[in-house]
């Protein structure tokens, strides 16, 4: 059964510093890519960032290109997001997914984890 369990998260100001840690169990990250995607509040669902099954590709939506760093750890079945320059248009739910390989900024899996909640003030 696919888990996701996301953490991390917290309330900063504006210009501060998060890093996100995605932990999955019941599948290996290590085949996949995988992705994150986050949530406002009265807003849908929205991609922020993928990387490949080798690591070797990684890529951003533009709100966030320059700004955010995802990576992963294979051994440890973890991605991670550091997320730096926060601006308060950054406060949502963040979570994360493996993602398609034709439509790489779309889910694969049907069911999310619980999220962790980010919150930027001005």
């Amino acid at each position: 059964q696919v888990q996701l369990v996301e953490s991390g998260g917290g309330s900063v100001q504006a210009g501060g510093s998060l890093r996100l840690s995605c932990a999955a169990s019941g599948f290996y990250v290590s085949n996949y890519n995988m992705g994150w995607f986050r949530q406002a509040p009265g807003k849908e669902r929205e991609f922020v960032a993928g990387i490949t099954w080798t690591g070797h590709r990684t890529y951003y939506s533009d709100s966030v290109e320059g700004r955010f760093t995802i990576s992963r750890d294979n051994a440890k079945n973890t991605v991670y997001l550091q997320m730096t320059g926060l601006e308060p248009e950054d406060t949502a739910v963040y979570y994360c997914n493996s993602v398609l390989e034709a439509r790489e900024r779309e889910p694969r899996f049907s069911s999310w984890g619980q999220g962790t909640q980010v919150t930027v003030s001005s």
